[in-house]
């Protein structure tokens, strides 16, 4: 199939370069240049493992290509997957600005371009969307009666489940394909679109395909708060949560999956606090009461407040952070908790300096570029180019990363007089190593 993918960012990067690794021709569309750029020259706009590869074979095969204009992307193409961004407008709302924009955007190139030869088109909302989204925004803008002749257009939610940081990986093996539409011919070119996955294509109505990806992320982020809500209570009483968490898991009957099953800190990045604050604003504007939402927000506040008392605590001034990104193995800064941590302590008058093994000021573009200048406007001033350097003369050090790399030059530097006095652990995983290092304590434990 002929498919144009509206934005290229994690997940329209990924779904074009996925999708065009199995034979279909797919053109991204995005406004912003420089992402369109890299895709012409075979690269990445984002960092994630596996999609510089992808990305490279798909664009010298010639099954990929980029453009900022939709008329190019749009002609002929049978189906139209909307991966555009839906932030957090100020009150929790999903802001369906830069949705809109596209679906504006798709409808006039309709009226000035080739329709497929079947004459059907499947635009599929692929961003997280309230529920009536599809019915009320998306639908709509492509009435029968407006559109230009020659043109037949049915509409569909495919939410996608792609994890930052394997997100390759979870296009190729998602946990399952969903399909939200009442049209038959959409249902069955989504169904050969992704025919490639081992999976059966759940059809469901659109509202349910559209809430069934808050249901999941808003669980995810519970899970990350209830292990980190045990932490805190058990590490009072001497007790390991980790150890607590890693048997709790073993329970596949009841306790339904490990993943974000374990201590850390907070959980972070461009989902789950965005649908969370959604979806207490549909609850808000429909009269429900959702206590445990809300208090998975608190929880995951007290997570960063904390560690922020926890330096205060310390008496020292100098402050290392270890990992910057929400995720390790991507650059995605927006809503890091990591950035949050450093925002405070810089805020509360402390000498931070980070390191972090993939971020790179020169690389960050899009919404992703504007979260970190709002937060951290001198990052270039505050970035290590090596963990060393970042090291030298901390007297705290957060560690967010078990980058290999990383943690020897923390190990190192603790061989000396003048390593550091504390050690704070916020990922749970670094080894023995570093766990015995004076004065390491983890997050939770």
């Amino acid at each position: 199939m002929k498919v144009a993918v509206f934005g290229l960012g994690y997940v329209g990067t990924v779904t074009a370069a996925g999708l065009a690794s199995q034979g279909h021709e797919v053109v991204g569309v995005d406004v912003d240049a420089a992402k369109v750029d890299a895709i012409a020259h075979g690269r990445s706009p984002v960092v994630e493992p596996g999609i510089d590869e992808l990305i490279a074979e798909a664009v010298a095969s010639g099954r990929l290509r980029a453009t900022t204009t939709t008329r190019v992307a749009v002609e002929r193409a049978d189906v139209s997957l909307i991966c555009v961004g839906t932030p957090s407008a100020p009150n929790g709302e999903t802001d369906l600005t830069y949705v809109a924009r596209a679906l504006e955007d798709l409808r006039e190139a309709m009226s000035v371009t080739e329709a497929p030869a079947s004459g059907r088109h499947a635009v599929v909302m692929r961003s997280t969307v309230p529920p009536g989204t599809g019915a009320n925004v998306v639908a709509p803008v492509f009435a029968d009666a407006s559109l230009t002749p020659g043109w037949t257009v049915g509409t569909a939610m495919c939410p996608e489940f792609l994890r930052e940081g394997c997100g390759v990986k979870d296009f190729f093996d998602p946990p399952f394909v969903v399909v939200g539409t009442a049209d038959d011919a959409v249902a069955a070119s989504l169904e050969g679109l992704f025919s490639f996955l081992d999976h059966e294509v759940h059809r469901v109505e659109v509202g349910t395909a559209e809430a069934l990806k808050y249901a999941c992320n808003a669980f995810h982020a519970t899970k990350v708060s209830f292990a980190n809500e045990m932490a805190r209570v058990f590490r009072l009483y001497g007790v390991d949560a980790r150890e607590v968490m890693e048997i709790f898991c073993e329970d596949t009957k009841l306790n339904l999956s490990p993943t974000y099953l374990r201590p850390g800190f907070a959980f972070g990045g461009s989902c789950l606090p965005k649908d969370l604050r959604s979806l207490q604003h549909l609850a808000r504007m429909s009269g429900v009461d959702v206590p445990l939402l809300a208090g998975t927000t608190l929880t995951n506040e007290l997570v960063v407040r904390d560690v922020v008392e926890r330096v205060i605590a310390s008496q020292h001034r100098r402050v290392c952070i270890l990992g910057l990104s929400f995720k390790m193995d991507t650059d995605d800064l927006r809503e890091s908790p990591n950035v949050e941590l450093a925002e405070r302590l810089i805020g509360k008058g402390f000498d931070v300096r980070i390191y972090d093994p993939i971020i790179n000021p020169e690389r960050l573009i899009g919404a992703n570029l504007r979260h970190v200048e709002a937060k951290l406007p001198h990052l270039n001033r505050l970035l290590a180019r090596t963990p060393e350097e970042a090291l030298a003369g901390a007297e705290v050090v957060v560690v967010a990363s078990s980058d290999p790399g990383l943690l020897a030059a923390l190990v190192a530097s603790t061989a000396g007089d003048a390593g550091p006095h504390q050690v704070i652990d916020l990922h749970g995983r670094l080894g023995d190593d570093v766990e015995t290092i004076a004065g390491y304590e983890g997050v939770g434990w």
